[in-house]
């Protein structure tokens, strides 16, 4: 009956991450043929100064190989961040907001303590978290046929358990938010906003953050050869589970 309620409560945002993702995925695969015919070719031989030709110079060589076309429209760019956005979406709600609204008394008389009634909120987010990072990505070696082109299972499965691990981080601040603020917008907006900050900050400092939580997401040290970062997703995860655990002692705290 948990489980099923929860299901009720994000299905949509689920449904509708799902759906987006999986046309995105189709997107890049079936334009690489365009971007190696007509984005290619207008990338300067030469050297170019500053940051901006250095970024150039970067998604020209990256572009060469469909391996790095695809770590670098579709994990870097297009899984980072609208992945994250719907790890947030799905974060946010559960019992404080239900409570503020007149509907927290039937969640609360169900014989379930609140420890799991968050439990099995948090265990369903992150559920769906998990089948948005494999499932649109499965389309990349399902498609790559299409194009000429072959992508790694074995790579697929990598980059989205990284994703998956850390971008949950995400998730987990909403979902702290959440047993914070009564309402929906707030945990949406500083979770959001928390997300959009580190991005601009790990992009400025890249070369000093090599494990930063955007570089782990898109596996960017397994891509490039380095092995995956086992180190920096398990300390993902204990921020992870820190998070979550404060939203129990929250909720645990309220007087509804």
């Amino acid at each position: 009956m948990l489980w099923y309620k929860s299901w009720l409560e994000t299905r949509w945002r689920f449904l509708a991450g799902l759906a987006l993702l999986v046309c995105s995925a189709a997107v890049i695969v079936l334009a690489y043929p365009r971007v190696v015919r007509e984005v290619l070719p207008l990338v300067p031989n030469t050297d170019v100064g500053g940051a901006v030709g250095r970024q150039i110079r970067e998604a020209g060589d990256l572009f060469r190989t469909y391996r790095g076309y695809v770590w670098a429209q579709w994990y870097r760019e297009q899984m980072a961040q609208t992945w994250t956005i719907f790890a947030v979406l799905l974060g946010t709600g559960g019992l404080l907001r239900q409570a503020s609204r007149g509907g927290a008394l039937y969640t609360l008389s169900m014989p379930a303590s609140r420890a799991r009634l968050l439990g099995v909120r948090a265990a369903t987010g992150l559920g769906e978290l998990f089948v948005l990072a494999v499932v649109p990505s499965l389309m990349l070696p399902l498609l790559s046929p299409l194009v000429g082109q072959t992508y790694g299972i074995g790579d697929t499965l990598v980059h989205s358990v990284c994703l998956f691990i850390a971008g949950s981080i995400f998730f987990s601040l909403a979902f702290l938010l959440s047993t914070v603020f009564s309402d929906l917008w707030r945990p949406l907006l500083i979770a959001l906003c928390a997300a959009f900050a580190l991005r601009l900050f790990e992009e400025a400092f890249h070369d000093f953050l090599p494990s930063g939580i955007f570089s782990l997401m898109s596996a960017e040290s397994y891509f490039r050869g380095g092995g995956v970062p086992w180190i920096g997703l398990l300390v993902r995860v204990a921020v992870s589970a820190a998070l979550l655990y404060g939203a129990v002692l929250n909720i645990a705290r309220q007087d509804f």
